[in-house]
């Protein structure tokens, strides 16, 4: 087992207790200290890849999910993987309070951004964890903002 710092960081600001763990990769110490801290397993995602291979995919690595030219994009901090399973489909299976819908053709873990920026032209553009950046379609931006105040207010 890798070594284990903890610390503790005082901030009057927060009613609540904010655990982040920093590691070189999301390993199974990971997430065995994310389960016994939260108190629950991590929430996962079987699916099945355009190659047939089964995947068991954390939800919370899941950066965004995609339609790309009749193809399935799961995007993950450790790859694209390409899947079987309709949009809709994985829409349906991934927590609604977690995932939004910016567009017809993708889906975005709210977790995973990193920076917002709307447009004098109404916009809005989304930087994600990893360097990714996508785009809110008109259709979808009230409903993507409303979403991400009502983040920061909890």
């Amino acid at each position: 087992m890798k070594e284990v710092k903890v610390r503790f960081r005082r901030n009057s600001e927060l009613d609540y207790i904010d655990v982040t763990i920093q590691a070189s990769e999301r390993d199974a110490t990971v997430r065995k200290l994310m389960e016994e801290i939260s108190g629950k397993p991590p929430d996962n995602l079987n699916i099945i890849s355009t190659d047939g291979k089964r995947l068991n995919i954390f939800m919370d690595d899941i950066i965004s999910v995609s339609v790309r030219d009749k193809l399935t994009l799961l995007q993950t901090e450790v790859g694209m993987f390409s899947v079987r399973q309709p949009l809709q489909s994985l829409e349906a299976a991934l927590d609604s309070e977690k995932f939004l819908r910016i567009s017809r053709h993708e889906l975005i873990n709210i977790d995973k951004i990193e920076r917002v920026d709307l447009k004098v032209r109404r916009e809005l553009k989304l930087e994600l964890t990893g360097g990714l950046e996508t785009w809110a379609s008109h259709r979808c931006i009230p409903t993507v903002l409303r979403r991400l105040q009502m983040k920061e207010e909890v």
